[in-house]
C-alpha cells in the first residue's frame, strides 16, 4: 500500500509542481493576455467550428498553427472571455513546464543544483517571460521539444538505445506548432532506425570504453512504418491543412515570407552570422553566456558522456534555426528559445557542475573557482535584470488594460456588426475583435490599408496619443496616419477608445 501511494505521489509530483509554478508565475508577473498570433489561431478555430474556412488571406495575418486552431475548435463552445482565460493559463502552464523540464534535464546531466539554477535562469529571462505571459506558441513548442529530449535522455541512460516512438510523437505535436520540429523529427528518425554519421560512431565507441555499449537498433517492418509515419505526420498534417483551406500546400511558408518582407523583418542567410548570436544574447545576457561557455568547455572535458547529448542538441538547435532563416523566415528572438534553454543548462553546469566530480578530484577546485565567478556575475546582473523585467511587465499591463477597455465596449454592445463592418486604426485589434464578435477577421477592417475605408458600420479610434502609441504590435511596423471616416458620429467612449458609428438604414 505504501509503495503504491509513493508511486502515485511521484506520478503526480510533476503536474502539481508545474501547476504551482504556473500560479506563482502569474502572481509574480501580474500580467496575462493573449497575443496577436494566438488570437488569430483562436478566431480561425472559431470559424472552423462554425463550418467556415479560416480567413488566412487577410493582410498581416500570422502563420497558421494547426494545433492552436484545434485548440480554438475545442474551446469554441465557451465565451470569448473564457477562451482567452483558458489560453492564458495554458500559456503559464507551458512556461512553468519548460522550467520543470529544464530542471530535470540539468539534474540528469549535471546534478540537481545545476538543474535548479538552469530553470531559475530560464524563467527569469525577460524575453521568455514576455512571450510566456502573452501565451505565444513558442513556449508550448519548446515544452514539447524539451520533453522529447528528456525522454531520449532517460532512455539512453537506462538502456543505451533510442526511445523511438515517444520522442517522435512529441516532435510530431511540436511540428504542428513550429516547422523547425520537422527537421528534428527527420534527423531523429534517421538516428532511431540506426543511421549514424562517422563522428557519432566514434563517440559511441568512446562510450563503450566508459562502460556502456551501444546496440544498433533493429525494427520490424511494421515498427519502422510506424516510426516513419510519426516522423512525417507534422509536415503532412500542416501541408494538407494548407491545401484544404487555401488550395496551396505551402501557403504557410510563402505567406510567412511575404509578411516578413512587408514588415521589414530580418531574414536570409546573409544575416545569420550577425543576428542569430544577437538574438541568443538578447535572451541570456552576458553573465549567462559566460557561464554557458565555461560549463560547455568543462563539461565536455571532464563530464563528456553526460554533456554530449545536450551539446549535440544545442548545436542542432542553432543549425536548424539558421537553416529556416535561409528559407526567408524571420530571425525572431523567440525562435532562439531552444538554443537559449540548452545554454541555460550549461550555465548551471558552469556554476555548479563541479559537484559531480569526486571530492578528492583536483579538477574540482578549478571548476569551483570558475563557478564562483559565474555566480558572482549572475548576482551582480540581478538589479539590471529586475529593472528590465519590471519595465516589460508594466508595458504589457498597459496593453492588457487597453485591450480590456476595448472588450468592455464589445460587451456593452457599443461595438457590433449590426451597422456593417468594424474599422480599426491598425491591424493590432483585428483578431481580438474577430474572437469576441465571433466573426471572420475579414469583417474587421484596417484603416491603414488602401481598401480600409468603410462607409458604414463602426469605427474605433484611440482616445489619446498614448493609446495610439502603446497599442501596436511593433513600433517599427509601417504606419499610416488615419482619421475617422466621414459621416460617422461618436456613439460611445471610455478611457482608451472612442467609438464612432454610421448606419445606412
Amino acid at each position: 500500500m505504501a509503495a503504491s501511494i509513493k508511486r502515485s505521489a511521484q506520478r503526480l509530483g510533476a503536474p502539481m509542481t508545474i501547476a504551482v509554478g504556473a500560479v506563482a508565475l502569474r502572481a509574480i508577473t501580474g500580467v496575462g493576455l493573449v497575443n496577436y498570433d494566438t488570437l488569430y489561431a483562436l478566431a480561425w478555430g472559431g470559424q472552423l467550428s462554425r463550418g467556415q474556412a479560416p480567413a488566412y488571406d487577410v493582410a498581416i495575418a500570422p502563420t497558421p498553427h494547426p494545433l492552436l486552431e484545434i485548440l480554438g475548435v475545442v474551446l469554441s463552445p465557451l465565451s470569448a472571455h473564457a477562451i482567452s482565460g483558458v489560453t492564458v493559463w495554458l500559456g503559464f502552464l507551458a512556461l512553468s513546464g519548460c522550467g520543470w523540464v529544464i530542471y530535470r534535464l540539468g539534474a540528469d546531466w549535471f546534478g540537481s543544483a545545476a538543474g535548479a539554477l538552469a530553470a531559475l535562469i530560464f524563467l527569469t529571462r525577460v524575453p521568455v517571460l514576455s512571450y510566456g505571459v502573452r501565451a505565444y506558441v513558442d513556449l508550448p513548442y519548446l515544452l514539447l521539444v524539451l520533453s522529447a529530449l528528456l525522454v531520449e535522455s532517460h532512455r539512453r541512460a537506462r538502456t543505451g538505445r533510442p526511445a523511438g516512438a515517444p520522442v517522435l510523437a512529441l516532435l510530431a505535436l511540436a511540428g504542428l506548432l513550429r516547422p523547425e520540429a520537422w527537421a528534428f523529427s527527420c534527423l531523429y528518425w534517421l538516428y532511431a532506425i540506426g543511421w549514424r554519421p562517422h563522428f557519432l560512431h566514434r563517440l559511441h565507441r568512446r562510450g563503450e570504453g566508459e562502460g556502456r555499449r551501444f546496440e544498433r537498433p533493429t525494427h520490424a517492418r511494421g515498427q519502422l512504418a510506424w516510426l516513419t509515419l510519426l516522423a512525417a505526420s507534422g509536415p503532412l498534417v500542416w501541408v494538407l491543412s494548407d491545401l484544404a483551406i487555401t488550395g496551396h500546400p505551402l501557403w504557410s511558408l510563402t505567406n510567412t515570407r511575404h509578411t516578413a518582407s512587408t514588415l521589414g523583418r530580418v531574414s536570409g542567410i546573409v544575416n545569420v552570422p550577425e543576428y542569430i548570436p544577437r538574438r541568443i544574447g538578447e535572451i541570456l545576457r552576458p553573465p549567462v553566456l559566460l557561464g554557458a561557455a565555461l560549463g560547455g568547455v568543462l563539461a565536455l572535458l571532464w563530464l563528456r558522456r553526460r554533456a554530449l547529448l545536450g551539446a549535440a542538441a544545442g548545436v542542432l538547435a542553432v543549425v536548424v534555426f539558421a537553416a529556416f532563416a535561409t528559407l526567408g523566415l524571420p530571425i525572431n528572438t523567440r525562435y532562439a528559445f531552444l538554443a537559449a534553454a540548452i545554454l541555460c543548462i550549461f550555465c548551471g553546469a558552469g556554476a555548479l557542475g563541479w559537484l559531480q566530480l569526486r571530492s578528492g578530484d583536483p579538477r574540482r577546485r578549478w571548476w569551483m573557482a570558475g563557478g564562483a565567478l559565474v555566480l558572482v556575475a549572475l548576482v551582480a546582473y540581478l538589479p539590471s535584470q529586475y529593472r528590465s523585467a519590471h519595465r516589460e511587465m508594466d508595458k504589457l499591463a498597459r496593453q492588457q488594460s487597453i485591450e480590456g477597455d476595448l472588450v468592455a465596449l464589445v460587451k456593452d454592445g457599443a461595438v457590433s456588426l449590426r451597422c456593417g463592418p468594424v474599422g480599426v486604426p491598425n491591424h493590432a485589434p483585428i483578431p481580438l475583435l474577430a474572437l469576441y464578435l465571433r466573426t471572420s477577421p475579414r469583417n474587421i477592417v484596417n484603416a491603414q490599408l488602401p481598401s480600409g475605408q468603410i462607409r458604414s458600420g463602426v469605427y474605433i479610434d484611440p482616445a489619446s496619443r498614448e493609446v495610439e502609441d502603446d497599442y501596436v504590435l511593433d513600433p517599427k511596423d509601417p504606419h499610416v496616419t488615419v482619421s475617422v471616416p466621414p459621416g460617422f458620429t461618436e456613439s460611445a467612449s471610455n478611457s482608451s477608445w472612442l467609438i464612432f458609428k454610421r448606419c445606412n438604414y
